[in-house]
């Protein structure tokens, strides 16, 4: 693909976002995306053949973009606690987003398309965030920041609560004060006592 193509694919994709934003997944047809990115339906099927496949695209461009976001948050000489929190405030900016996340859209589509092969995004994305928290746990252990006998195990429960608060937020309101609360407790569960 030209740079005027890859262009044109990354403009439908930003475009549909915001559609798959307002309106989830299950409601938005290809007409949908062809009128927000004001373009032919041929224009629209030269890049992709249905919803569910610029929807794939959508999370993957969303999972760069966020990685990009974060290493920019991280400096060299940064701590285990502090790119932990880092990653933690990414979460709450996350769970807080109420007009522009895509989480209910990304829900409807795992629950329609059940998903369960190397490709599903929403797996991946909370593999990686483990394996993240994992790796920053046994950092902070060996400089002492930490404490924990089952890294792997206290990552996926820190990622299952943040998917919780996630959805806690989509169906009931969640104040920034509660989910700073949550995160301070599943810190303190780790944190050297002094």
């Amino acid at each position: 693909m030209g740079s005027k193509s890859e262009q044109k694919k990354l403009y439908i994709l930003e475009t549909a976002r915001k559609v798959f934003v307002s309106k989830g997944f299950r409601t938005v047809t290809m007409k949908d995306i062809v009128e927000a990115c004001d373009i032919s339906r041929g224009g629209l099927y030269l890049y992709y053949n249905n919803t569910a496949e610029i929807f794939r695209d959508v999370l993957q461009l969303e999972a760069k973009q966020t990685d990009a976001s974060l290493e920019e948050k991280f400096s060299e000489d940064a701590t285990a606690a502090e790119i932990l929190m880092v990653f933690f405030k990414a979460q709450k900016a996350d769970i807080l987003a109420k007009g522009g996340s895509l989480i209910m859209a990304i829900y409807e589509y795992y629950f329609e398309n059940k998903d369960n092969s190397l490709d599903n995004t929403l797996q991946k994305q909370f593999e990686v965030g483990a394996e993240i928290i994992k790796n920053l746990i046994e950092i902070g252990i060996e400089n002492g920041e930490f404490v924990c006998a089952y890294p792997e195990l206290e990552a996926k429960n820190m990622m299952y609560a943040m998917e919780g608060l996630k959805i806690m937020a989509q169906t009931t309101e969640v104040e920034a004060a509660e989910i700073d609360q949550e995160m301070a407790y599943l810190l303190s569960r780790i944190a050297v006592e002094e």
